[in-house]
């Protein structure tokens, strides 16, 4: 098994942050997520908590290797499953691959929480990446190692996309505000 992680401070509100999840994608840094579509969203009655699921749909192109040891396409799908706590403020995000998942998967945790410094949004990012081939040690090791570099650089894409998407939405709509006299 191998391990991802890493954790960064966004310069906006926990509320803004939240909002922005449900922007973040398309945007020019993650052109790998082609489509997203809500499966299901729901609010607890009695504690305000949302769960939504979504099944976000990606395009990456793969090593050959992988390819001719697994088959299947460029396409790839992951389930995604986030709770959002307005009460405690506290938001958390689980995905984990759909696609080839009966030779390797991918279980991410990400967590939004208000920053200790007033203003902004704590964010920690984790994924446990395992193969399922015992038999082949090699092949396991090579396959997780990819599987980790593929996931890192597709998360350093989306601090940065993530980055610009809440630029956009909260710092230039403030720009666009009248001053008020």
């Amino acid at each position: 098994m191998h391990f991802f992680s890493q954790d960064f401070t966004y310069e906006h509100t926990w509320s803004h942050v939240v909002i922005g999840m449900w922007h973040k994608y398309p945007n020019p840094h993650c052109t790998h997520v082609q489509t997203i579509d809500v499966i299901d969203r729901t609010v607890d009655a009695e504690t305000g908590i949302i769960r939504t699921e979504r099944v976000l749909g990606c395009t990456q192109k793969n090593p050959t290797w992988i390819a001719k040891l697994f088959g299947g396409s460029d396409d790839a799908f992951v389930r995604e499953i986030s709770f959002i706590d307005p009460a405690t403020q506290e938001a958390s995000i689980t995905s984990v691959n759909l696609s080839l998942s009966q030779f390797a998967t991918v279980f991410e945790r990400v967590q939004y929480s208000p920053s200790a410094i007033s203003g902004k949004t704590a964010f920690h990012q984790s994924a446990e990446v395992q193969a399922r081939m015992a038999l082949w040690r090699s092949v396991s090791d090579k396959l997780e190692g990819w599987l980790v570099q593929r996931f890192e650089q597709n998360a350093i894409r989306g601090k940065v996309g993530f980055t610009d998407v809440l630029q956009a939405m909260w710092n230039d709509a403030k720009e666009r505000q009248p001053a008020v006299m």
